[in-house]
């Protein structure tokens, strides 16, 4: 799975937009949506969000998490492709939007350097596997391919070291 398709899952999640229109329940294959009055908080899908907003329909509310003051370690499992969203769409909408951009950037460097620190202790442990709990989409997508293929290679290694059944030892 690549960035793009990470970022399309993030889309599904639901925020809350203030509509500047009116309009009816809408029925859609993922669920009912609406209906849209003026000045009436509605959940809607990021994709749906994003529309609306480059069409100057709605103005979109920050998720709870993404208040300075009360920013969370896993906000979401999406949390950075939504911020990405938000920030570039929306970022009108955002209070101190810079600021947020800073800590989420902030807190995925700091994930991603823990993940590097885990794989190289993993790698220099010489282990077989490995759990990885509470990684998002993006951070797999991230390493995967690295740890896929390192992987590989210490398995060829280990495979290469080990004396075959074929090979007999010679007396002198």
């Amino acid at each position: 799975m690549d960035a793009a398709e990470v970022e399309f899952l993030a889309e599904k999640e639901l925020v809350t937009i203030i509509p500047n229109f009116s309009l009816d329940k809408i029925y859609l294959i993922g669920g009912d949506l609406g209906p849209f009055n003026p000045g009436l908080p509605v959940e809607v899908p990021l994709w749906l969000a994003i529309n609306l907003k480059q069409r100057q329909k709605c103005r979109l509310l920050p998720p709870e998490w993404m208040d300075e003051e009360t920013f969370t370690p896993m906000p979401s499992p999406y949390y950075m492709e939504l911020t990405k969203l938000l920030l570039n769409h929306a970022s009108d909408n955002i209070p101190k939007a810079d600021e947020i951009r800073t800590l989420v950037k902030d807190m995925w460097d700091t994930r991603i350097a823990k993940l590097r620190v885990s794989a190289d202790s993993f790698v220099r442990q010489q282990e077989a596997h490995a759990k990885l709990d509470n990684l998002t989409l993006m951070e797999i997508n991230t390493s995967g391919t690295f740890l896929t293929q390192a992987l590989n290679y210490m398995y060829k290694l280990r495979t290469n070291l080990q004396p075959s059944e074929s090979t007999q030892s010679q007396d002198f």
